[in-house]
């Protein structure tokens, strides 16, 4: 209820300024007595999906908290579940600033972050801190340096790492801001992929005693027979299961906008109608 009132404040400043003060906000307060400042009582609204039970089917998708940080913050928040990531292997900057861009006549964001995280290892260390009792899943992909022949390498360092601390594991191999990620959606590369993380997790399965579930996040910019291309090779891999969609680089619906014309995946309003496509032709 406060966020109409400070909004036009927190717009009078950089985008990603804001975003880091949040999460260094949310990070000190997340375990506190302070979280009662932004702490909610939500009606529980159970739905059971790839064998997890979620309190509610509203989430925090990945990219808000890419570190892992403020896990205990969003939780407090009443969210279902809590997606932290996209993490890499190794540490990695991003790209340049500025990389957010706010379109509010739209109700739109663009970004292009290149997956800036501070390494799996870093993430690890956070999960296990905060102790999280909720549903955790966590979005890895692969370093902006590692070629795409060596792609799976990354992920499957990612998800041996991660394993043990998340309800689910999510294959991010959709977002445009890292050069080549969007050509593992196809073809042979696709199923080489999932062929090695579900071999992968039958032997993590059998190591820690359970099962955590694989879900692979896909585009908005895909061709109807695209998608029925995707969704066959996830059936046929036996994913467990399949988020849709990441962010679009169709600039439709902020044309002639301020920032409308940067680079980067643009989300909010405009990628709905894409998006739901996606849904119902999966």
């Amino acid at each position: 209820m406060f966020y109409p009132a400070i909004r036009k404040v927190l717009f009078q400043f950089d985008a990603e300024t804001i975003h880091e003060l949040t999460i260094k906000s949310l990070k000190s307060t997340g375990k506190s007595p302070l979280n009662i400042f932004y702490k909610q009582q939500v009606q529980d609204k159970p739905l059971t999906v790839m064998g997890i039970k979620f309190p509610n089917p509203i989430g925090l998708a990945a990219g808000l908290d890419k570190n892992g940080e403020c896990i205990n913050a969003f939780d407090a928040m009443g969210f279902g579940f809590v997606e932290v990531g996209t993490v890499t292997p190794r540490p990695q900057p991003g790209n340049d600033k500025p990389r957010i861009f706010r379109l509010p006549q739209a109700n739109a964001v663009i970004n292009r972050m290149g997956f800036n995280n501070k390494g799996v290892d870093y993430l690890v260390s956070q999960v296990q801190a905060a102790n999280f009792k909720g549903v955790l899943g966590i979005n890895i992909g692969k370093n902006k340096d590692t070629p795409e022949e060596n792609a799976k390498d990354d992920y499957l360092h990612c998800m041996r790492k991660v394993y043990d601390l998340a309800t689910y594991i999510t294959v991010n191999i959709s977002s445009p801001n890292t050069p080549g990620l969007r050509s593992l959606q196809y073809g042979d590369a696709l199923n080489e992929l999932l062929s090695a993380l579900k071999a992968e997790q039958s032997i993590l399965a059998e190591k820690y005693g359970k099962y955590i579930p694989l879900t692979v996040k896909i585009a908005p910019d895909l061709s109807t027979d695209e998608v029925k291309s995707i969704a066959k090779s996830l059936l046929d891999n036996k994913i467990d299961g399949v988020i849709a969609t990441n962010t679009t680089l169709s600039r439709e619906g902020v044309e002639g906008l301020e920032f409308g014309t940067e680079q980067g995946g643009l989300s909010g309003q405009p990628v709905k109608d894409k998006s739901t496509q996606v849904i119902k032709t999966l």
